[in-house]
């Protein structure tokens, strides 16, 4: 006799009392009965295609076991979200299962076959909403952790890897350990001593003069920016030597803010060497004081210790469109509030005397600065300003909500990036060469899955959807 005995292959279906037929479906421990006229409603979902099989292959196909007696089904899928499926075949609508994220939630409705179009109204918005997010951010936690190891694994195959693994973590991760946070907090005193260095040497007070009232720097000051100099290039230098992968140093951008923070100074001082000093090159000179200028930049260096500047950073990168969209809001308010004024205070001599000159006046509106420097005096012109004002308020207010919630994303995942360079020694594999690709961070993922899931799973099935 055919095992097969639940299969009546002349009409495809378990049996002539078809709509009769209950059979059980076993998704990682939670048993449930469903009846066949329920998933017949269904017929292109997996559980509606159990229903035509023909043939042992077909029934194995669909599912990863099954008990000709019992009339039972097995599946190894996630028992939680079953219950979700379940709701589904009764109601015909489908929820968003709030603990799985949107792309497991996704693979979890592609295997059982039930389309997204099946989703209910409550769930919808926020379903695709947290699926557009989810494909907007580039930089995500687990593939930049899973970077940081490989990057940690080369080390293996360097010459002094454990010491030269140990001097970068130091370097890069003001939390590694107390040598890093000691490194970190000179680096920091460096950066504000040279700013401070800088700023000294603007004012007049402090500045020496020749014979021909050429301004000399002041011999402390010329000292302490060599010093600071001196540790700029240590830094470049140690980070160059230490790095992992030197075509990542070179794209990291705060690897390049060190390389521009110092670069100012070689290329002025080998001006100086070579060709004189400023006073003698004319319009070169001027150049070269550009460059020196660009010693402002050393305050760009802070961001290496500051996880909000990181994020600042990876905000505004990520921030395009909508930073695009502010910038086009006002574009259009501008020319639009500039034309209105212009038109009723042409005539008064106070400032709008062209299109042009009331575009400064309509960005400082639109902004909320309100310097003050011109102003309408007509009552059109007041109404016209009171509108540029209250529209200038709107368009600033519409992108801060994402802009934000983008922060908040990328604040988390550089305390994420932080916490794994912490732990990157403690969660080293004890035979490494073996298994060089394990991602520690998933492993401990899995487990407190693993342990505490299933309770909530079990809790779910006992206190959520009824089975039917």
């Amino acid at each position: 006799s055919s095992p097969l005995i639940m299969v009546n292959k002349t009409i495809n279906y378990w049996d002539p009392d078809f709509e009769d037929d209950v059979i059980n479906i076993n998704v990682g421990g939670l048993r449930r009965r469903l009846s066949s006229s329920a998933l017949s409603k269904f017929p292109n979902t997996r559980l509606g295609r159990l229903l035509t099989c023909d043939s042992e292959e077909s029934i194995l196909q669909l599912c990863d076991d099954y008990d000709v007696s019992a009339r039972e089904f097995y599946f190894d899928r996630n028992p939680g979200f079953f219950l979700y499926v379940l709701h589904f075949y009764q109601t015909g609508k489908l929820h968003v299962m709030d603990e799985l994220c949107v792309f497991s939630f996704c693979q979890e409705i592609e295997y059982w076959g039930i389309n997204e179009f099946f989703l209910d109204s409550c769930c919808s918005y926020r379903y695709h909403e947290r699926k557009l997010e989810s494909r907007h951010y580039n930089w995500d936690e687990e593939s930049e952790i899973s970077d940081f190891n490989h990057d940690l694994l080369r080390y293996s195959t360097l010459c002094c890897g454990n010491l030269r693994k140990r001097l970068w973590l130091t370097m890069e991760n003001p939390g590694y350990s107390i040598p890093s946070k000691l490194f970190s907090f000179v680096s920091i005193s460096v950066v504000l001593v040279s700013i401070a260095t800088m700023c000294i040497h603007s004012m007049p007070e402090y500045q020496v003069l020749d014979e021909d009232d050429n301004v000399l720097d002041d011999p402390v000051l010329h000292n302490l920016e060599y010093f600071c100099i001196a540790w700029f290039t240590f830094e470049v230098s140690s980070r160059l030597l230490l790095a992992p992968n030197l075509k990542k140093f070179f794209k990291h951008p705060l690897n390049l803010i060190d390389i521009v923070s110092v670069l100012p100074f070689y290329i002025t001082l080998l001006v100086d060497v070579t060709l004189g000093s400023d006073s003698e090159l004319g319009n070169l000179g001027k150049v070269v004081q550009v460059f020196r200028l660009m010693r402002i930049f050393r305050v760009l260096k802070l961001a290496r210790h500051s996880t909000g500047l990181r994020s600042l950073g990876a905000t505004l990168k990520h921030s395009y469109r909508e930073v695009g969209i502010l910038l086009l809001y006002l574009a259009v308010g501008v020319s639009v509030f500039s034309g209105v004024a212009y038109t009723a205070e042409k005539e008064e001599d106070v400032g709008f005397d062209t299109i042009p000159a009331c575009w400064w006046w309509g960005t400082v509106s639109m902004t909320t600065v309100g310097y003050g420097d011109v102003v309408p005096v007509t009552v059109a012109g007041k109404l016209a300003a009171s509108g540029c004002i209250l529209g200038g308020i709107l368009v600033v207010a519409l992108p801060i909500t994402i802009i934000f919630n983008k922060f908040s994303h990328f604040y988390r995942r550089q305390k994420a990036l932080e916490a794994a360079v912490r732990n990157s020694d403690k969660k080293e594999p004890k035979d490494s060469e073996n298994c060089p690709s394990q991602n520690h961070d998933s492993e401990a993922l899995g487990e407190a899955f693993q342990e505490g899931g299933r309770e909530d799973f079990h809790d779910l099935t006992r206190n959520t959807l009824p089975a039917h």
